[in-house]
């Protein structure tokens, strides 16, 4: 059987460095995806998570260097989880997504999405 690491997301920029690596160029952003939930006493409530993303301009990732703070994106990409020891010798771990596709959404483009 095939195993499956594949997450997708769809949401807003917030900070972005890119830089050449070799003779490509890679960028290391953050994206903010919300859920919109009502809590127990019926008001509403929005979840917002931060998802670091690393990206290779390459065959499905192109325009890299538009990414900006507030760009809407619309990405593909798998989980990867890094492990380290960080200065003061505790072990420490991060989870990123490496992107694989990449799609900016121009502003006020309004997206229909169905899970």
């Amino acid at each position: 059987m095939e195993q499956i690491n594949r997450i997708e997301l769809l949401g807003t920029v917030g900070s972005v460095r890119t830089q050449k690596v070799g003779d490509r160029l890679m960028a290391k952003f953050s994206v903010a995806t919300n859920r919109a939930y009502k809590n127990r006493d019926g008001e509403p409530v929005i979840d917002t998570q931060w998802h670091n993303i690393t990206a290779f301009e390459g065959r499905g990732v192109k325009d890299i260097g538009q990414i900006e703070k507030g760009t809407t994106v619309h990405l593909f990409g798998r989980l990867q989880t890094q492990r380290f020891t960080g200065s003061d010798g505790a072990e420490r771990s991060i989870t990123e997504v490496i992107c694989n596709s990449l799609e900016l959404i121009p502003d006020g483009e309004n997206i229909q999405y169905e899970m």
